[in-house]
């Protein structure tokens, strides 16, 4: 595909559009839209936009439940040259104060019954609202359904903004990661060609949109691709193995298999007219990779990404999806590890922190420069804040975050490692690793398992069972049996809640 004489990113996804009658998405009622019907709805939408004052720059964000409408706004802010940003549907009127006051959107987009609450909120930084419920209805719809298709889409730079994510900030406040037009369509056009996306794919779309991975990736990589999706309002296990037969790909979050995993009509039979499973968003359980092979004769495809970078690395589409790993860095992006405290580059095997470099690494930090500053290496590079290694078979390994790494008595402890260890006992569901303060250790390692009902795992029991498996300083010095363990959206372990919970339990520093 030659690149667009515009570098928007709505003008690189559609303007060379060849068969303008194709199967865009599918609604989970059956409702069919072409790429003509979806290009011409946002012209409308993109029409409102700019009727509403959104100039291009402008920031126009959305906290919406997930629909085609949800979706076409997205494409419209791009369209009209608008910066989008994406609110998690769970955040609160007091956490949206701090994004909207930051941002200073011209426009928010939310729900009916948010819109007098986030009004106020808006008005203070002279944003306007409208409103947009779950099923695709409100005020900025009403008024797209009477605008004019024809829209001029915006010029835009390959450096200009498209959208800002705010990173979900288990540390400090939220910052928001800048990207590009460049970032976001170099990124999707790789992966089209590295996970063989070809117009006969259909997607099943069961991710949210206010999110990297059903945004960028699941919603660019199929537009770019000119392929379908089956656009899904929320993960449905029982619809999902159902529409299997006729689809072709899943992107989905580790939860996504794990729950499939428990539906007995999972099988060779129902998956076998599936060519790919990708999973992403948070680390997948060696185990789990293992048994969905066993069950399906699919190996899922990992890959690993981040809000200010995209998908950086990716188990191969030939080769071994090696079950734990994240796969090799993908074309024209590095990635390197590095000692944490001097920034030397590391040799293969060797743990340290993960650095990337790419087209699709970010513009920096919203109103951050410094910030952004203390993230870059001299030479581009991005400190992602990932431990991890690569292995001697180039294969990259995310072993936790930086603020996850437990130092005992002076020790370097990856939680990683003894989260392994545990997940590999009969019985255990899953573990979070952490470190919470202890008087003599500095940090005391402390592990929280989840067990099968019945397994009848016990703290004792588990000590027992590694003992003798890892260094002592390396030994957790207390274990708790829980439920489950918390979880942000995206299905990631919320270590900070769990240091939270239990960071007295050693009586402290």
């Amino acid at each position: 595909m030659k690149p667009a004489a515009n570098a928007n990113l709505f003008s690189r996804l559609f303007d060379q559009l060849d068969d303008p009658n194709r199967l865009a998405i599918e609604t989970h009622d059956g409702k069919r839209i072409s790429y003509a019907e979806l290009i011409a709805r946002t012209g409308q939408m993109a029409n409102v936009l700019v009727a509403r004052g959104v100039k291009p720059g402008d920031r126009v964000a959305a906290q919406t439940e997930k629909s085609v409408p949800g979706l076409v706004l997205y494409l419209a802010a791009v369209r009209a040259g608008a910066v989008y940003l994406p609110l998690n549907t769970a955040y609160t009127l007091n956490e949206l104060d701090y994004f909207i006051s930051d941002a200073e959107p011209s426009l928010v987009v939310c729900d009916p019954a948010k819109a007098e609450g986030i009004g106020t909120i808006a008005a203070k930084v002279g944003g306007r609202v409208e409103t947009l419920d779950a099923s695709g209805q409100g005020s900025l719809t009403s008024a797209a359904d009477k605008a004019p298709t024809e829209f001029a889409t915006v010029a835009r730079g390959n450096d200009d903004l498209a959208a800002i994510l705010y990173t979900s900030g288990t540390t400090g406040r939220s910052k928001g990661a800048m990207l590009s037009h460049d970032n976001l369509a170099s990124n999707s056009l790789t992966l089209v060609d590295y996970w063989r996306f070809t117009k006969d794919d259909v997607l099943i779309h069961a991710l949210p949109i206010y999110h990297t991975h059903g945004l960028f990736v699941a919603s660019n990589v199929t537009l770019f691709a000119r392929a379908s999706m089956i656009f899904l309002p929320k993960f449905d296990p029982d619809l999902i193995i159902k529409l299997m037969a006729r689809a072709t790909v899943l992107m989905g979050v580790p939860t996504f298999y794990t729950r499939l995993l428990q539906n007995p009509a999972l099988s060779r039979e129902t998956t076998q007219h599936m060519r790919l499973f990708i999973s992403g968003s948070a680390p997948l359980l060696a185990d789990t990779h293992r048994e969905w092979a066993a069950r399906t004769g699919h190996a899922v495809l990992e890959r690993y990404g981040m809000t200010e970078t995209n998908m950086n690395t990716s188990n191969p589409y030939d080769g071994d999806r090696v079950p734990g790993a994240v796969g090799h860095p993908l074309p024209g992006v590095s990635v390197r590890v590095t000692d944490p405290e001097t920034g030397k580059e590391l040799p293969r095997e060797e743990i340290g922190m993960i650095e990337v470099k790419g087209p699709n690494v970010f513009r920096g930090y919203w109103r951050m420069p410094e910030k952004t500053k203390s993230e870059f290496r001299g030479d581009g590079f991005f400190i992602t804040g990932d431990l991890g290694k690569i292995d001697t078979q180039g294969y990259v390994h995310i072993l936790g975050r930086g603020k996850d790494l437990v130092i005992s008595g002076g020790f370097n402890v990856y939680p990683k490692e003894i989260e392994s260890e545990i997940d590999a006992m009969p019985g255990i569901v899953e573990s979070a690793v952490i470190g919470v303060p202890h008087a003599d250790f500095g940090e005391g390692v402390t592990a929280v398992v989840v067990c099968n009902k019945g397994a009848g795992v016990s703290e004792a029991s588990l000590l027992k069972a590694l003992d003798g498996r890892l260094a002592k300083f390396k030994m957790p010095k207390r274990v708790f049996v829980v439920d489950e363990l918390p979880r942000n959206t995206m299905g990631k372990v919320q270590k900070n809640i769990l240091r939270e919970t239990y960071k007295d339990i050693y009586g402290g520093k």
